[in-house]
């Protein structure tokens, strides 16, 4: 026993002895100061074990995170210091002890309880404070008071026996009473806040409304600190994973701070007070200083944590200094000495192993948290900027869109790419202003340690860096050109996708494909660059990292490029937010415009909570704007007047000229006139969407709020059909049966495999020209608005559907609820339903009036009219019996898409678990593909451990210089340069090796690709979204081009330098690898738990961020009409709704990513430990200083490199996907197919006979037969070259109006003038600067619809083959422009065969025969008149109807 005594055993001296007092007796006062945490352990025991029954929270908390003590963080930050000092306080009771004759518990036992009680109080606080029971902190109190008053006495007598600030225990005391005597303050404090106790009425809290918030599932702003260091609250997320998948329900919602909202009115009013205080009103705002004023705090915390974590990563390198070089001195020689000096504590190696993991633990939960406080800050930003960007798009002027100043695919850039930037520079902001404190702090360090050569490593890097910024700005350059030729690329891409039926018909597949091709090649050629740049800069870093500290100094210069993409997409933003805007429409949208801002004049607003909705963030409640009441004697003739108004499209030219018109209140408008002339403009100028130059818009106070609106190019949503036709406005079942009768669209719904539930638009069904116009039709009448703008609804549909539409739709429906109605028409049969007539020409209004007034004062307009109809001014008669054929034939071909759609899926379904198998097949060709780089890895890697042991033994021998054996410096030098040599070598070639391999299986991957989607059956198409195709060459080949070598390289990399250091510390200290079993097990755990849960965030961020970006876009097409209904707010109201998921999702992400870190940081720090400890247990087996020197250096590299190992494994899963997806799309089987098909298309339509000429639809009884040859015998590329044909669709490429012609280039100019003077367009494009050579925009967009058609017709007459196909070619004409055209055609192709499929059966009365189908089958065949005289016939009836 007496080797344990508490006051030690010496016999000379009595311990015990208090004979000079009590307090004057070392080992009593070390006793007294045991009693407080004693007491705590007493008292707090029985309350956390057995609980506090029914004592809880009144208040109903869905998460135990409830933080509302005062002075919360600063209580966790003093218990951490106080138990940091705990623990050296015991190790300097131990050190001391060791010096002693006997065991003296005294000097560390009640250090040893203070530590327990200390982790005790901070566990016991925590629990009282999650259940809100106040009181029980008095127990704390009492400690706190306690345990002050004892360490005030032994400092007190230390001071009295001389003992002062040079010995260790002194400081230790000293800096404990601090402690204690701050933890007794907050304490005092809870309870002056609170009144818990000693006041009559105690303080009543709230938990926030976040906790409240069911839905609220990101607890890290609101749990305790050693949760949020350690991300511990991600625990049961994580480990649940593995058992069930992370559903979008499982992450919830973001807390109310997070929201993209308050970010945006953060940002907006920092934009804004720039914009008010600013000198020159004209100058934009700065974006930069907005984003500091908005989001400059949380930065600056950061950097904090940052430097801490900085300044900590230099303790690292000087404790394995110290512990090298105290390793093999003897003890000191024993003094009979209580006190040691501070000094003496730091030359004791266990002590520095412990301190050296202590401050790797600190440094790696500092740098963590800087981490995730920006990458929060981040994402707040990119929410802020999204809502900016929306909020803008909305107020976009209509011209910037048509002229091509502001095109789709630059919205999408600065969603998905710009904001991303700008997100990722505040990711590496902390970096930046770390670096110049790690380039001093490193210089002076290795000044200090090796002395002026140290200064010459400085200088080389010094010397260095000019080429190093040089290498920077390549990359940045190169990276550029990568981004532009990659967006070229997908601009051709989706041109072809989008115009694919087109280009199979006119077998210029290859054309285009080519053109493709050239693009990739450029892009590849910039990406090869980029890696040859790469490599060249990796290079130099690989070989100043032998030198740990001159890591930091090369840094510095890789940030140039990073630096220089945000400054650019700054830039781009700024030129964004100063873009034009539409005017101001305050007189027709009520008193206000709508905005966002709205909800800052409500206070609270943006803290309002719904429980049953979660979800809204109740933007409605203040975004709508107000509608002033209407009174009842508001009864204006005049619904909207225009004044003088002249009217253009962004440039000074006039569109519109001398407008004066007004649209008589409750009646129905018809405008027309000639392809070109200015109807579609006065709606949208009506609308404010056009720019005025002069004269004035006046809509009277009834009609000011809402129009419903149905475009020329029909918009539809990702959504389904009934919220495509209630657009946003209440479900009322009967109005929505009228409508859906009134626009003929029963039948079309009743295929839908969900009826009207079906999602179509991008995502769903490929539906007809038809059904989408009837579709925005019927949304523009279900609308409850008292005007209703319809713009040439009737070009997609046949007469019957036209007739149907008219007369109950618009005469009915609309007419019965005595709303305005105004049509924009070619068919001039309808004038007669007319109350008021407006007739254009060449942008300007004709004539304007009723029809009895035109027939009065302009008799030879009426007259003009009159022989267009071709008919007598009579109601139409209807014929129940005749079938729509080609109504019928878009149904069929609409359930055909679905249900083989359905079909697909379903063998998706059954795929899905093969595929699961072949996974590893599939993931192990492409890994083994570049299996022949390993061999060089590990011989690189082999030549760098070489190079370090060579300087280990350099360094060894060095020491014992003096010794005979110490071999000269000439020994070591030159093999030291011929192993640098060849590392550097091997590097370049192994990054090379894998960069060059990953691009060459790239570049197959998509020519396979692309050619196998060209040459794919046209139904490929009709079944597969075309989103879904786009998305395969743009995300999923980015993904192969960029992602997947980079990160195999890094894989193989950070698993190379693990093992490598596992390898070294083994060889130097083999007792090491039994510590490493458990390591190696936590490990597995750790890793197999993060994948999981990283797939399942990483795919929920991608399956979030495909909506974002498709409602950005869908808004950008839909700008007019969105703006017409005027429902700004609910697109806004689900803008932030989608951001906020995706930003939900991304935020899940990167706190996993930190969870992971954290864990493999602290498992590094304990390997550190370990092999420290090791090293030290063995250093008396004659081991080399400078062996545990490299293995302690290698140690601590292994806690960088481990969460990469599953970091890069996690991602590679992810990335392999997308090698999957394109794999999936390889398997398509090409057109020209040999073999039986199964497939068998009967009932054909009129459409569908006209693509059968073409081989496009599979003929599997009979034969077709041109000019005596059986057309399946050709191949299709001759076969489709010697025939033309009109689409019903016009589609135009972007490029020139000579390209568009004739891609081929194989015609003169003439050829092409006399094809545009058929198509009635020659003087129109002599008018164009260029000629031929005009712009053609995207899609043809600043064309009219009906000049993109004739376009198309002189594009097949260009062609002059035997054969010309003109389906439907002339809907979208007038009947003037189509009369004309048809004399021009019967005279043009005189000589040649004309198949004409139309609508309008009055086009066709000249034709040499008539082909009547009904479902696919002929009822009639013969010359017309013969057919005429038939009168019951169904051609007969089908002239009776058209007259």
């Amino acid at each position: 026993m007496a080797g344990l005594s508490f006051c030690g055993n010496n016999v000379t001296k009595n311990a015990y002895s208090v004979d000079t007092g009590m307090l004057n007796n070392g080992c009593f006062v070390d006793a007294l100061n045991l009693v407080p945490h004693v007491f705590l352990l007493f008292i707090t025991f029985p309350i956390l074990f057995i609980g506090w029954g029914s004592q809880s929270s009144k208040v109903q908390i869905h998460h135990n995170t409830w933080l509302h003590f005062p002075g919360h963080n600063l209580r966790w930050i003093l218990t951490f210091t106080l138990l940091f000092v705990h623990v050296c306080e015991i190790a300097e009771g131990i050190v001391s002890n060791k010096q002693m004759d006997t065991n003296h518990l005294h000097l560390f036992m009640p250090a040893f309880m203070g530590f327990i009680a200390a982790t005790t109080s901070v566990v016991y606080y925590h629990n009282i404070e999650t259940s809100n029971f106040p009181k029980l902190l008095l127990a704390l109190f009492i400690y706190w008071v306690l345990a002050f008053i004892t360490k005030s006495i032994k400092l007190w007598k230390f001071a009295e026996y001389g003992v002062g600030v040079l010995h260790l225990r002194f400081c230790i005391t000293a800096l404990l009473v601090v402690l204690y005597g701050l933890l007794m303050a907050v304490e005092i404090n809870v309870i002056r806040v609170r009144r818990y106790v000693f006041f009559a009425n105690p303080q009543k809290v709230k938990p926030p409304e976040d906790l409240q918030d069911l839905g609220v599932r990101f607890l890290q702003p609101f749990v305790n600190l050693l949760s949020k260091a350690t991300y511990w609250w991600m625990n049961p997320l994580i480990i649940g994973a593995h058992k069930r998948p992370i559903e979008l329900k499982k992450i919830g919602k973001l807390p109310i701070a997070m929201r993209a909202l308050t970010n945006y009115l953060k940002l907006k009013d920092a934009y804004e007070d720039q914009r008010q205080n600013a000198e020159d009103p004209e100058k934009a705002p700065s974006i930069w200083r907005s984003m500091y004023r908005a989001f400059g705090r949380p930065i600056l915390l950061s950097s904090t944590f940052r430097y801490l974590a900085d300044l900590l990563g230099f303790a690292g390198p000087l404790c394995i200094y110290g512990i090298v070089e105290h390793l093999n001195k003897k003890p000191v020689p024993y003094f009979e000495v209580y006190f040691m000096s501070s000094n003496e504590l730091l030359q004791n190696t266990s002590v520095l192993a412990v301190l050296l993991f202590l401050a790797l633990v600190l440094q790696r939960t500092f740098l963590q948290a800087s981490y995730y406080v920006t990458i929060e800050t981040g994402i707040n930003l990119r929410g802020a900027l999204l809502a900016m960007i929306y909020n803008k798009i909305l107020r976009l002027s209509t011209s910037n869109m048509s002229m091509g100043e502001m095109t789709l695919g630059q919205i999408n850039n600065l969603v998905a790419i710009e904001t991303n930037q700008l997100m990722w520079f505040l990711f590496l902001c902390p970096n930046l202003w770390a670096m110049p404190v790690q380039i001093v702090m490193g210089v002076i360090l290795l000044y200090y340690l090796l002395g002026t050569s140290a200064l010459i490593g400085a200088s080389v890097i010094v010397l260095l860096a000019p080429v190093q910024y040089l290498i920077a700005t390549k990359l940045a350059d190169t990276q550029k050109s990568t981004l532009d030729q990659s967006t070229e690329r997908l601009k051709k891409t989706t041109e072809i996708l989008k115009g694919i039926k087109l280009l199979k018909l006119y077998a210029w597949e290859n054309i285009f494909c080519d053109s493709v091709e050239d693009t990739r090649g450029k892009e590849l050629t910039s990406l090869r660059t980029f890696a040859l740049y790469t490599s060249m800069s990796s290079e130099t870093h690989t070989h100043l990292r032998s030198l740990h500290l001159h890591g930091y100094l090369c840094v510095c210069v890789c940030v140039c490029p990073i630096i220089s993409c945000p400054i650019h997409s700054v830039q781009k933003l700024g030129e964004f937010l100063q873009s034009d805007e539409i005017g101001d429409d305050s007189w027709r949208n009520g008193d206000m415009p709508v905005s966002l801002e709205a909800c800052k004049k409500h206070p609270g607003a943006t803290k309002a909570i719904n429980r049953k909705q979660p979800l809204l963030y109740q933007m409605d409640n203040y975004e709508q704007p107000a509608r002033r009441p209407l009174r009842p004697n508001e009864t204006e003739d005049v619904a909207v007047k225009v004044n003088g108004g002249f009217f253009t499209w962004g440039s000074n030219l006039s569109t519109l000229s001398d407008i004066n018109i007004c649209i008589p209140t409750g009646q129905l408008t018809m405008i027309v006139g000639q392809v070109g002339c200015g109807k579609s403009s006065l709606l949208l100028a009506m609308l404010g969407e056009m720019q005025t130059l002069s004269g004035k818009v006046y809509w009277s106070n009834k009609n000011r709020y809402s129009v419903g609106y149905a475009t020329q190019k029909s918009w539809l949503l990702n959504a389904t059909v009934e919220d495509n036709i209630t657009f946003g406005s209440p479900f009322n079942k009967q109005r929505y049966k009228t409508v859906i009768d009134a626009c003929s669209l029963q039948p079309d719904v009743d295929l839908l495999p969900f009826g009207d539930q079906t999602e179509i638009g991008e995502r769903g069904i490929n539906l007809s020209g038809g059904q989408r116009q009837r579709i925005c039709v019927a949304r523009a009448l279900y609308q409850n608005t008292n005007i209703v703008f319809l713009d040439d609804p009737f070009s997609a549909l046949d007469i019957h559907l036209s007739d149907h539409l008219m007369q109950e739709g618009i005469l009915k429906f609309l007419q019965d609820d005595k709303r305005t109605v105004v049509l924009v028409t070619h068919k001039l049969q309808y004038l007669i339903h007319a109350d008021w007539i407006i007739a254009m020409k060449d942008g300007s209004v004709l004539r304007e009036g009723t029809l009895k007034d035109i027939q009065t004062h302009d008799v030879e307009l009426y007259e003009h009219w009159k022989t267009l109809m071709n008919r007598q001014d009579q109601e139409l008669e209807k014929d129940t019996e005749i079938d729509n054929c080609q109504t019928a034939l878009e149904r069929k071909t609409l359930r055909r898409a679905f249900y083989s759609r359905e079909a697909k899926n379903q063998v998706d379904d059954d795929e899905e678990e093969e595929e699961e198998e072949e996974e590893e097949d599939d993931n192990m060709s492409t890994t083994t593909s570049r299996r022949s780089k390993i061999p060089w890895r590990l011989l690189k890697h082999s030549v760098m451990v070489a190079i370090d042991y060579w300087l280990a033994e350099w360094t060894a021998n060095g020491d014992f210089a003096n010794a005979s054996a110490g071999l000269p410096d000439s020994y070591y030098v030159p093999v030291f340069i011929i192993l640098c040599g060849a590392g550097i070598a091997l590097c370049l070639i192994t990054s090379l090796t894998v960069e060059f391999l990953g691009l060459s299986a790239a570049t197959n991957l998509h020519h396979n690709l692309l050619n196998k989607i060209i040459h794919a059956p046209i139904r490929f198409f009709d079944v597969t979204p075309l989103g879904q195709i786009l998305n395969r060459f743009s995300a999923d080949t980015n993904i192969i081009d960029q992602h997947i070598p980079p990160t195999l390289e890094s894989l193989t990399r950070s698993t190379l330098l693990c093992l490598s250091a596992i390898g070294v510390i083994a060889f130097v200290t083999p007792s090491f690898l039994i510590a490493l079993i458990p390591l190696a097990v936590s490990f597995y755990f750790i890793q197999k738990y993060f994948r999981v849960a990283s797939k399942d965030l990483q795919d929920l961020d991608d399956s979030t961020q495909l909506p974002l970006l498709c409602h950005f876009s869908e808004t950008a097409e839909g700008l007019t009409t969105i703006r017409a209904f005027r429902h700004e707010s609910r697109f806004k109201q689900k803008m932030l709704e989608l951001t906020d998921t995706n930003n939900t999702a991304y935020l899940f992400l990167s706190a996993a990513n930190r969870w992971l870190e954290v864990r493999t940081d602290y498992l590094g720090a304990v390997i550190v430990l370990t092999a420290a400890v090791a090293s030290i247990w063995s250093s008396g087996k004659s081991l080399p200083s400078s062996m545990v020197g490299l293995g302690l250096t290698y140690a601590l590299t292994v806690t960088n490199y481990l969460n990469w190992v599953v970091r890069n494994l996690a991602d590679l899963e992810v990335q392999m996907a997308a090698v999957k997806k394109v794999n999936s799309f390889l398997s398509t089987e090409s057109e020209n197919y040999e073999g039986s098909m199964e497939i068998k298309i009967q009932d054909l339509g009129k459409s569908s006979l006209s693509l059968a000429f073409f081989n496009m639809v599979d003929v599997f009884e009979g034969r077709i037969i041109i000019d005596g040859i059986d057309i399946c015998k050709l191949p299709l590329q001759t076969l489709r070259s010697r025939l033309s044909i009109i689409l019903q669709d016009p589609v135009l490429f972007s490029g020139s109006i000579r390209f568009n012609l004739d891609p081929e280039r194989t015609c003169t100019d003439d050829r092409l003038w006399e094809a545009l003077e058929i198509a009635q367009l020659k003087n129109m494009v002599k008018a164009l600067s260029g000629g031929l050579d005009a712009v053609v925009t995207e899609g043809g967009e600043n064309f009219s619809v009906g000049q993109r058609q004739l376009f198309c017709l002189a594009r097949a007459f260009v062609r002059k083959s035997s054969i010309l196909i003109m389906d439907e070619a002339t809907a979208s004409i007038d009947m003037a422009t189509e009369n004309v055209l048809q004399k021009v055609v019967m005279t043009a192709f005189a000589d040649r065969t004309v198949v004409t499929i139309a609508h309008r059966v009055h086009t066709i009365l000249e034709a040499d025969l008539v082909i009547v189908m009904k479902r696919g089958n002929i009822l009639e065949m013969d010359k017309p008149e013969t057919l005429l005289e038939n009168e019951d016939g169904m051609f007969a009836s089908f002239v009776r109807a058209d007259m």
